[in-house]
């Protein structure tokens, strides 16, 4: 018997061996290895002092991906200028890719690859200014978990079987699949270039302008190019067997936009009530945060296997093609959400994670500004409570500097509480005041494109327009997790005192006595009121607040 079990267990270990080298075990084995690694994989953070040195100019990301193998090989070179002469060039790329060869200024570099990092080293050192580095890879790329939240690679089939791929790698980083200083303090101030070779029935949908399409066999090459700043995470494609359907938007300022939809060739039905309502939510963006901000490239859709992304002129989405009927005109919230990112995330940028409320929360109240058109007040009301009643408030909106993406995300109130905290502000100063504020943030030079803002940036900014000082409003709002302590008390017959016992500032509280409702501003030192029944304040919700009656 022991023989035999001991022959059977020499048997299998063979085959074992003969399905690794066949690559039948091996493949399983790396994906569950890509999975795995990426768990711990975070973007931002501390900036390391090798590449607070750096300022990237452009990327040109060229690769043939090998669907059938799920891998992909190529180049990236990184055009970069050094503050001050280095002896090293740090970029960032996963571990999960072996580079082959490095060339800095076309001379053939030394380096050395740790901790999803890659060091490049010189023995007389890279010269302060401009530096072109020049890196060949491959490998296999990580699987998405759970895309778009933890990110990576999704393989996908279509209905019809054919392939669709999509990327999504906000979390983790550009790092994922190209070399790159991956911080989001530095974008690439000229831009992208993208060079993806994939099987000729395939499309690929990517940022920017569609230069050209080379075939050879059984092989085409897309060339996507984007002349603007650009956020590492928005530097990617989706591969699938489109059908691109055109159109075109004027904006606000008369410029025209061709709009190109990647559809699957098997959804092709929806794309005309996809661009439909595209062109609805383009004029409300542009009544409340100016011109569509890539007016001279174009607007693109991409149909995606997951949840959509703020992939800057190429957003995906993918809601079922399900829509939800506000005052009689229909709308997708995802589709919106993700398109406003366009002003909020890719025109108007968070100088650090820290900051994420700035991209995510009022991109998240622009849905409120959606309802406010579409079904007016009471919509606007509705969607506002949800914000509010969502807010958990287990950390403060804005943690601190140099945090990574996942201390910020964590944490999940950069969306519903920063959209509550700008109805708040609305409410605090005014729409005179508020509205066209928040137009300048999303439209002024020094708030876009090129120039980062911080939390700061944005109170100043109000603070100045609105002539009050408003920091500690903030500060109360997004550094804290603390909500107005409003107690009510008794102090005599139909005599009733309110005070704030957290008050940060003097605030406008809606006060209601006697079936009365008046406008009030309140002090550290409250308010006296005589009322047949316990007064109400800020009925309606206008702050985060908790109340007691004594």
């Amino acid at each position: 018997m022991k023989l035999k079990k001991s022959s059977s267990n020499i048997k299998m270990a063979i085959v074992l061996m003969l399905l690794m080298l066949s690559g039948v075990v091996k493949s399983q084995h790396n994906d569950d290895i890509n999975s795995r690694d990426i768990l711990y994989l975070t973007s931002g953070g501390k900036l390391q002092p090798l590449q607070a040195i750096m300022d990237i100019r452009h990327y040109t990301i060229s690769l043939d991906v090998d669907i059938a193998k799920r891998s992909i090989s190529g180049f990236t070179e990184v055009s970069l200028n050094l503050s001050q002469k280095s002896d090293t060039i740090l970029l960032d790329l996963i571990h999960l890719y072996k580079v082959t060869q490095i060339k800095v200024n076309n001379k053939p570099a030394s380096y050395y690859q740790h901790d999803d990092k890659i060091f490049i080293s010189s023995k007389t050192g890279f010269n302060e200014g401009h530096q072109k580095v020049w890196i060949e890879y491959h490998g296999i790329p990580p699987v998405a978990i759970k895309p778009p939240w933890d990110g990576g690679f999704t393989w996908e089939k279509d209905k019809n079987g054919n392939d669709w791929v999509s990327i999504n790698i906000q979390g983790e980083g550009g790092k994922m699949y190209f070399p790159c200083k991956d911080h989001p303090s530095d974008e690439p101030n000229e831009g992208a270039d993208l060079k993806i070779s994939i099987p000729s029935q395939l499309k690929v949908a990517g940022p920017g302008l569609l230069m050209t399409v080379s075939t050879k066999k059984n092989k085409s090459t897309y060339h996507w190019k984007t002349n603007y700043t650009i956020s590492n995470y928005c530097i990617l494609f989706n591969i699938g067997k489109y059908q691109v359907v055109k159109d075109e938007l004027v904006t606000v300022l008369g410029n025209k936009v061709p709009i190109e939809y990647y559809v699957l060739e098997v959804d092709t039905m929806h794309a005309k009530k996809v661009i439909a309502t595209k062109k609805r939510d383009n004029q409300i963006l542009e009544k409340y945060f100016g011109e569509y901000p890539w007016a001279k490239e174009k607007i693109g859709i991409a149909e995606v296997p997951n949840s959509g992304m703020e992939h800057q002129t190429m957003i995906t989405f993918d809601n079922k093609f399900a829509y939800k009927n506000i005052g009689g005109q229909e709308y997708s919230a995802n589709l919106f959400h993700e398109y406003a990112h366009e002003w909020w995330a890719n025109k108007v940028t968070n100088k650090d994670w820290g900051h994420m409320w700035i991209q995510e929360g009022i991109a998240t109240y622009a849905e409120a500004l959606a309802m406010l058109e579409i079904g007016g007040e009471p919509a606007y009301n509705e969607i506002i409570a949800g914000h509010r009643k969502g807010v958990r408030n287990k950390h403060a909106v804005v943690p601190g500097e140099e945090v990574t993406e996942e201390e910020v995300y964590s944490g999940g109130d950069i969306y519903g509480k920063g959209s509550f905290f700008m109805h708040s502000l609305r409410y605090l100063i005014g729409d005179d005041v508020f509205f066209p504020t928040l137009k300048t943030l999303a439209t002024d030079p020094i708030y876009t494109y090129d120039h980062f803002v911080t939390t700061t940036d944005v109170e100043k900014l109000f603070s100045s327009k609105s002539g009050k000082d408003l920091k500690p409003f903030f500060d109360f709002y997004l550094r804290t997790t603390q909500v107005l302590d409003v107690n009510i008390k008794e102090i005599g017959f139909q005599k009733y005192q309110i005070k704030v016992a957290n008050l940060m500032m003097p605030l406008p509280f809606e006060v209601t006595v006697n079936d009365k409702t008046s406008r009030i501003v309140m002090d550290n030192k409250g308010l006296i009121v005589n009322s047949i029944l316990p007064p109400q304040v800020d009925a309606k919700g206008y702050y985060l607040k908790k109340v007691t009656l004594q």
